[in-house]
């Protein structure tokens, strides 16, 4: 048992406001108010230590610094860390695209881990792209590589698109 003592302290935003604004703004002005920090980041970007760096219409980058916090029993950032990268870049790739109004939901994730992570990873960053994005389904393709380009896990996502 170790002695030496860690803690982390995260605090958030009410996301409720910032959610019901965002449906009068379409997926890319809300993302983009985001990145410029005119709204806060959603809890879960916080509390897993990631953000929003770039969105485009149909394209969304995270990037994060894995850490100590996030690893797991067998001493390696838990997969958990790069899916929910994965799972934000790919699903915000599709809202880019939506219009004020129009909601979605992640339907499925499938993602593939090739290397491992720890605290010496460094900064990653998960690029997303929509590959489709029609009236009730948008599909999306991403990956997350190190700070030299190296590529650590792939994934792809439904997402089921909700139109007034």
């Amino acid at each position: 048992m170790s002695d030496a003592s860690r803690t982390r302290t995260v605090t958030w935003d009410d996301p409720a406001p910032h959610a019901a604004a965002a449906r009068d703004r379409g997926g890319l002005e809300s993302m983009l108010a985001m990145v410029r920090g005119e709204i806060p980041p959603p809890p879960i970007a916080l509390l897993l230590g990631f953000r929003l760096v770039d969105v485009t219409n149909g394209s969304a980058t995270f990037e994060g610094t894995p850490a100590e916090y996030h690893y797991n029993p067998i001493g390696v950032v838990h997969g958990g860390f790069a899916l929910t990268l994965l799972d934000s870049a790919l699903g915000c790739a599709v809202f880019s695209t939506l219009p004020a109004g129009v909601g979605y939901t992640t339907t499925d994730v499938q993602a593939r881990l090739i290397r491992a992570i720890t605290k010496d990873t460094g900064l990653v960053r998960c690029t997303a792209r929509t590959v489709h994005v029609g009236r009730s389904t948008g599909i999306a393709q991403g990956e997350l590589t190190d700070g030299a380009g190296k590529l650590l896990a792939i994934g792809s996502t439904a997402c089921a698109i909700f139109r007034p």
